[in-house]
């Protein structure tokens, strides 16, 4: 399974036999709104705190992709998951929610396909007939932990990213008619000695152009084998400081479509969305949403997802650390 020094090839190809998106009100203004499952007109859905909101909408997307997979939650052996809050709240409550055996992991905004990858790898080896894999944010509550309650007003720069309010799961199995997980690439921590949280963009870049160089290596193939590489939430800043790295590295990114789930969310002609979006839910949401349905269309066969993270706390901040950061790809592909 182990290919070149940080790669999984996945020889049986595990598959997502199921999806589920849960998106907040701003998302659904924007350009992928037809593929969201459920959009949601309320911040709170009746909670009283942005926290138990954010668990909400997890509850919901997990429950609806096991509802989509036609199975119960007695049937699914292990749930994987987590999100922006302190202790990864959202996901270890919405486990105690469904009951299900959890794995509760954190890679800031990367979690999504350090979720999937995981599960990807433990059916892949026989270790699970059903694996749920899910992450969430919500602007409130991420606005509120990292920079300054949406109550505040403040102003943000240029640099800075909208958190999405969305939660996105999926359920992979040994058999099923695809999209099918086929590899990935396990990133490695890279800093930068950027410390402003209010340009995430410019410290994640670096991370993902690692990852993504890494995969080619390890794997033995070039850009072109996909129709198209999506990192996680680069947005403007993030992705033009990708596309210089990719020159400078010699990675030809012309041979394929690159773009970023951070970019393509929002609609920047009519929301204020600054530099793009960010958060555990937005290339969660974006791919098994928006990229995994263009795939059932027969538009894509084959793309990789380099979700990004920048792995601070406001503990980390307070002590002017700077923001180390880490990204993971997973292949997802039509056929087998």
């Amino acid at each position: 399974m182990l290919k070149g020094h940080q790669s999984w090839l996945f020889e049986n190809k595990p598959s997502i036999i199921s999806t589920a998106t849960v998106v907040g009100p701003f998302e659904g203004q924007g350009p992928l709104a037809e593929d969201f499952d459920i959009i949601h007109g309320d911040l709170y859905l009746g909670q009283d705190s942005w926290e138990k909101a954010e668990k909400a909408y997890m509850e919901e997307a997990a429950k609806m992709a096991i509802q989509h997979a036609g199975l119960t939650e007695g049937q699914i052996q292990f749930y994987l998951g987590g999100d922006l809050m302190n202790q990864i709240i959202s996901s270890s409550f919405t486990a105690r929610t469904l009951t299900i055996p959890f794995l509760g992991m954190f890679g800031a905004c990367s979690t999504s396909m350090e979720s999937l990858a995981l599960s990807a790898f433990i059916v892949n080896g026989g270790g699970a007939n059903y694996v749920l894999s899910g992450t969430c944010s919500h602007n409130a509550s991420v606005e509120k932990q990292f920079r300054y309650p949406t109550e505040y007003g403040s102003q943000k720069p240029p640099t800075a990213q909208y958190t999405v309010t969305g939660a996105g799961a999926a359920i992979l199995a040994p058999d099923g008619e695809g999209p099918y997980v086929t590899s990935a690439t396990i990133g490695r921590v890279i800093d930068m000695g950027i410390k402003d949280p209010f340009n995430m963009g410019a410290a994640m870049a670096p991370a993902a152009v690692d990852t993504i160089e890494a995969h080619f290596r390890d794997l033995q193939i070039s850009p072109g084998y996909y129709d198209l590489i999506v990192t996680g939430d680069l947005s403007k800043v993030g992705y033009l400081i990708a596309c210089d790295l990719f020159h400078k590295h010699n990675i030809p990114m012309q041979q394929t479509t690159y773009s970023d789930c951070g970019m393509l969310i929002y609609n920047y002609d009519q929301q204020n969305v600054q530099s793009g979006a960010s958060g555990c839910g937005c290339s969660a949401v974006v791919t098994y949403g928006h990229l995994l349905n263009r795939m059932r269309r027969g538009e894509l066969n084959r793309i990789l997802v380099v979700a990004t993270g920048a792995l601070l706390s406001p503990l980390s901040f307070q002590q002017k650390e700077s923001i180390p950061c880490i990204a993971h790809a997973v292949s997802i592909e039509k056929s087998k």
